[in-house]
C-alpha cells in the first residue's frame, strides 16, 4: 500500500531510484543532489521523493559530470475531473509529452515514465509509439450464438434458462459491491451522453441523411438524453460494481453455465442499469427480428432476465433510471455501422424505442412494445 497524507496517497522513493531512472535516460552516471517541491526553497532539498503527494510537482537537481541539471517530476492526483482511472492520467500524461515539443516558447518534455505498483522502479516511456494489451486465450462459444439458434429454431431449452438465469444472477453479484464517490457516477452518465464511444459517439456514426430517421428526431433523441443526463446526476448513490459491456459478443460459455466475460469498458464503477440494459436490449433485438415485435422464445427470456434481477436486488428504483441505457444501446443495434444488413423496417422499430422510452419517467416491463 502506498501511504496517505490526508486524502492524498505519497511517493515513497528512494535516492537510488531516482539516480538509477535519470542514469538510464541521460545514457551516463548521475549523481542525485537533491530534491524539493516546485516552488519551495532549495534549501528544503533532500535527496529521496519520500513524502511528495501525488500532483505536487518537485523539482530534481543533479549533476553528470561537471554539468549540473534540473528537472521537474510531476504526477497527477486523481478523484474528479475526468482523472479517476490510472488510465486517464497515462492518456493525459502521453499527450502532454507528445505536444509540449511542438510548440514554441513551451516548456520542453524531457520524458514519460512510469512507477511500477512496489514503487521499487521508475520504467521510461518516452519512445513508445503505441500501447497493447496481452489477454488468457478462452475457449468456448460467444453467448450470442445461442441467441442465434433460439431465433432460427424458436425454441428455448433448459440451459437457455440456466444460462439466462446465470447471466442475471452474476449481475446481481457484482452490483452488490458499493463505493461512495459521486464524482464517478456523474463521469459515467456525463460519459454516457458525450463519448465517443456512447449516445453522442453513436449518432456521429449514423449518416447525414439516413432515410430511416429524420434528423430532427435524432436531434431530440440527443436533446432527451442531456436532459436524462441532468437527472441520473442526482443519483450518485447508485453508484456500483460494474462490467460496463456487458453483451453476448462479450460472454463466453463453455460447458452448462460456466462462463468468462470479455472486454470490460468504460471503468470499474458506474450505473447498474448499463449493465442490465445491454443485455436485454437483445432480447427486444433478437425478437424483434423474429416476430417484429417483443413476443415468444425472447420475450421469456427478457422478463426471465428482468424478474430474476428486481426480485434479488429489490432494486426497483432502476426502473427509473434505464431509459437514456436503452437508448443508447438501441443506438448501437439500430446503427448501420454495426448493423448493416438490417431492413428499414427494423431500424425505424428500433429508434421508435430509442424515442418513445426517453419520454417515460418509469420503464414499464409490460409495456415494450407500446414504446416499439
Amino acid at each position: 500500500m502506498k501511504p496517505r497524507r490526508g486524502n492524498r496517497e505519497v511517493l515513497q522513493i528512494s535516492e537510488d531510484i531516482v539516480r538509477n531512472y535519470l542514469s538510464s535516460l541521460y545514457k551516463a552516471d548521475v549523481d542525485v543532489c537533491g530534491v524539493w517541491r516546485l516552488g519551495h526553497e532549495k534549501f528544503e532539498a533532500s535527496k529521496d521523493l519520500k513524502g511528495f503527494g501525488y500532483g505536487v510537482p518537485c523539482v530534481i537537481e543533479f549533476r553528470i559530470g561537471n554539468k549540473l541539471k534540473c528537472v521537474v517530476l510531476e504526477t497527477m492526483r486523481s478523484e474528479g475531473f475526468g482523472h479517476d482511472h490510472f488510465s486517464d492520467r497515462g492518456q493525459i500524461l502521453l499527450w502532454q509529452h507528445s505536444a509540449f515539443n511542438k510548440l514554441p516558447k513551451h516548456v520542453r518534455s524531457v520524458d514519460i515514465g512510469a512507477f511500477t505498483a512496489n514503487g521499487k522502479c521508475m520504467k521510461s516511456l518516452g519512445d513508445c509509439s503505441e500501447f497493447f494489451i496481452v489477454t488468457e486465450l478462452v475457449e468456448g462459444k460467444l453467448y450470442h450464438s445461442d441467441l442465434d439458434r433460439v431465433k432460427e429454431t424458436g425454441r428455448l431449452d433448459r440451459l437457455d434458462k440456466q444460462r439466462c438465469l446465470a447471466l442475471s444472477n452474476y449481475l446481481v453479484r457484482i452490483h452488490r459491491v458499493k463505493r461512495e464517490a459521486p464524482w464517478l457516477y456523474v463521469r459515467r452518465t456525463r460519459e454516457l451522453v458525450g463519448h465517443s464511444e456512447c449516445i453522442m459517439g453513436l449518432l456521429d456514426s449514423y449518416p447525414p441523411e439516413p432515410d430511416f430517421v429524420d434528423a430532427s428526431d435524432l436531434v431530440d433523441i440527443e436533446r432527451n438524453c442531456v436532459v436524462w443526463r441532468w437527472c441520473l446526476k442526482r443519483k450518485a448513490h447508485r453508484l456500483r460494481q460494474v462490467h460496463g459491456d456487458f453483451h453476448p459478443w462479450n460472454i463466453m460459455f463453455r460447458e452448462g453455465t460456466d462462463f468468462t466475460l470479455l472486454d470490460r469498458s468504460r471503468g470499474e464503477w458506474g450505473e447498474p442499469a448499463d449493465d442490465v440494459t445491454a443485455m436485454t436490449i437483445n432480447y427486444i433485438f433478437y425478437s424483434l427480428q423474429k416476430y417484429g415485435k417483443l413476443t415468444g422464445v425472447f420475450e421469456q427470456l427478457f422478463r426471465f432476465f428482468w424478474k430474476n434481477y428486481l426480485e434479488k436486488t429489490d432494486d426497483w428504483e432502476i426502473l427509473e433510471v434505464v431509459q437514456p441505457f436503452y437508448a443508447w444501446r438501441g443506438l448501437v443495434v439500430a446503427s448501420p455501422v454495426w448493423y448493416p444488413s438490417l431492413s428499414k423496417k427494423m431500424r425505424v422499430k428500433l429508434l421508435n424505442f430509442v424515442k418513445n422510452i426517453l419520454q417515460v419517467e418509469k420503464f414499464d416491463l409490460e409495456s415494450v412494445n407500446s414504446y416499439i
